[in-house]
C-alpha cells in the first residue's frame, strides 16, 4: 500500500501538512502588566490569553493590537494558572476559549479521562 498523500488543507486547519502532530508552545498576552520586585521582570496582569509567537492574534482569535493586549514572550502559558505558582499573582481572569484550545496543563500531562470499556 502506498503512503498517504499529504493533506493540502492541513495548514489552513492549523495542522501539519505531513500529518504529524506539532508540539505548540504558547506564550501569554495580557491586558495589563506588573513588575516583579524580586527579579525585576514584567509579568502579565488582568485578563490573560494564550498567544503563539509569530502570530498577531491570540489562540481564541482576538487581534493583539485592536484588543490592546501586551505580549509576554518570556512567560509560558502554563505559568499563568494559580495552581502553577508561576506568574499568576496578578492574573484576574484566564480566557476560557484559550484554555480550551491551548490546554490547562503542561504538554507532558496525561489526558483527563480515558475510555476503559469501549462499546463494540
Amino acid at each position: 500500500m502506498p503512503p498517504a498523500a499529504p493533506d493540502p488543507h492541513a495548514r489552513a486547519r492549523g495542522g501539519d501538512p505531513r500529518g504529524m502532530a506539532r508540539n505548540r508552545r504558547y506564550a501569554v498576552a495580557a491586558s495589563g502588566r506588573r513588575w516583579d520586585p524580586e527579579d525585576g521582570r514584567r509579568l502579565p496582569a488582568g485578563e490573560v490569553h494564550a498567544w503563539e509567537q509569530g502570530m498577531n492574534q491570540t489562540v481564541c482569535g482576538l487581534a493583539l493590537s485592536r484588543s490592546q493586549l501586551e505580549r509576554f514572550p518570556g512567560v509560558e502559558w502554563t505559568d499563568v494558572f494559580p495552581e502553577s505558582g508561576g506568574a499568576a499573582d496578578a492574573v484576574q481572569r484566564v480566557c476560557r476559549r484559550c484554555a480550551a484550545a491551548a490546554g490547562r496543563r503542561g504538554s507532558d500531562a496525561r489526558p483527563v479521562w480515558r475510555r476503559t470499556n469501549p462499546r463494540p
